[in-house]
């Protein structure tokens, strides 16, 4: 409770920076739409903006070690304000993208300040509950801001000026704190082929989970405008799929602490196609939004199963690098599947989106399904890691939070050394699995 109370202002301000955040997400391909942008380039500057995330938690770490926490988050705030009053002020393809992309690069540095700032004031024991109660408020604060987009038309300044009002308040508890700012951040390495080596499922899981949530956040609103009737439409289509990730993503954790996640993945994934194709066929039906809830329900866990996978085989030590490989790798899913099925959107119907997914989720089911055959990643249930919360919507520094990994770790997503993002060789002087795995 103690560590709460010290974290209080920092989390008014995470859960003000999310409000604004979960409502320009919808806001910005509603406006694009109403801009006249095809369906192809909102898919295109959505790409732009997971992109910018990426380059946000290889670069923006620097900026924090250099003039610090609160002098960081004042900043990237201002920026980011900046940025979504731009983007209502704009309407050619070309600033969308860049502005698209900077919005990306500087959500990552607020998260970045956020978790690193969390971890720095949490303790061992108390990690769990902090993760948690993180996880909850970027769910919850993203959904409410769902619900704000209706003060106005989308193409009103309306939304967009509460956007950014709830994200120019968000600096004022952090500018007011009196406790002293955490200290620099340390890097950490990315390396894909650890992952892979580690547990081929965990990777294809996380790389599903980018595609179509990914997706999803870029396309979604822009499909629900087509089949609904008003802007309240929209806004609970997108949060029927929050809260079905919400709300099942400990269930569905709970059981995977008790048998083979690789099994708990197949299932969702299996369910990820049925639930995609009743989104695709309930458009008119009153049904739609359970469909879309389901959905949500199936998909959204992906990541947080995903991760822990790839934790249950890897060392406590190794987990800071994998936790980052695996947020990476969602990242650039999320970056690459909407300008493929923005064009199909644009090309056949908008229906396309919901049949792409259940398309995609089909491959990696039978990728999956074939994982589970390997013995030599099999894990047994007494051996799992207890499964923890967490969301995509993060950075790498909230990898130091979690009870996972080694109680003194703090990454963030710079590459270490000389060595590549993606090494093509295995490292000789890489640690064994921490324990042999069993059946």
């Amino acid at each position: 409770m103690r560590t709460l109370i010290t974290l209080t202002s920092l989390l008014i301000s995470t859960s003000l920076l999310l409000v604004g955040q979960g409502m320009q997400l919808t806001l910005l391909p509603l406006r694009a739409t109403s801009n006249g942008l095809s369906d192809f380039l909102i898919g295109v500057s959505a790409s732009a903006y997971f992109l910018g995330f990426v380059a946000g938690c290889l670069l923006i770490p620097r900026i924090i070690a250099k003039v610090g926490h609160i002098r960081s988050f004042a900043v990237l705030a201002a920026m980011m304000i900046s940025a979504i009053l731009s983007l209502e002020m704009l309407d050619g393809w070309l600033p969308w993208l860049v502005l698209r992309f900077l919005t990306g690069a500087v959500i990552c540095g607020l998260y970045t300040v956020i978790e690193s700032w969390l971890n720095d004031q949490t303790s061992s024991e108390s990690r769990g509950q902090v993760l948690a109660i993180y996880t909850f408020i970027i769910l919850a604060s993203m959904a409410l801001g769902q619900v704000l987009i209706n003060v106005g038309p989308a193409d009103s300044s309306t939304p967009f000026i509460l956007a950014a009002v709830f994200m120019a308040l968000a600096i004022v508890p952090v500018g007011l704190t009196s406790r002293l700012a955490p200290a620099p951040i340390e890097s950490t390495r990315i390396r894909f082929n650890l992952l892979y080596r580690r547990s081929r499922a965990a990777f294809a899981g996380t790389l599903l989970s980018g595609l179509v949530v990914g997706s999803f956040w870029a396309l979604g609103a822009v499909f629900a405008r087509r089949y609904g009737s008003s802007m309240a439409d929209v806004t609970w289509f997108i949060t029927a799929g929050i809260a079905g990730g919400a709300l099942f993503q400990y269930p569905i954790g709970w059981l995977s602490d008790r048998v083979d996640r690789r099994y708990v993945m197949v299932f969702l994934s299996v369910a990820a196609v049925l639930t995609s194709a009743a989104v695709a066929l309930t458009v008119t039906h009153s049904l739609h939004l359970l469909a879309v809830f389901l959905f949500g329900a199936a998909t959204m866990p992906l990541y947080a199963i995903s991760l822990a996978t790839a934790a249950d085989n890897s060392s406590a030590e190794e987990f800071v690098e994998i936790g980052t490989s695996v947020l990476l790798l969602n990242a650039l899913g999320a970056a690459s599947a909407p300008i493929l099925l923005g064009q199909l959107m644009s090309q056949f119907d908008a229906t396309a989106l919901f049949w792409s997914f259940a398309a995609l989720s089909s491959l990696f089911s039978i990728y999956l399904l074939v994982q589970t055959r390997d013995k030599d990643q099999i894990v047994a249930a007494e051996d799992h890691v207890p499964f923890s919360a967490a969301a995509p919507e993060a950075a790498p520094t909230g990898f130091s939070l979690d009870p996972r990994g080694p109680g003194d770790a703090v990454g963030d997503l710079q590459p270490a050394d000389s060595v590549g993002v993606d090494e093509c060789h295995p490292d000789p002087g890489e640690p064994a699995p921490p324990r042999p795995l069993q059946q």
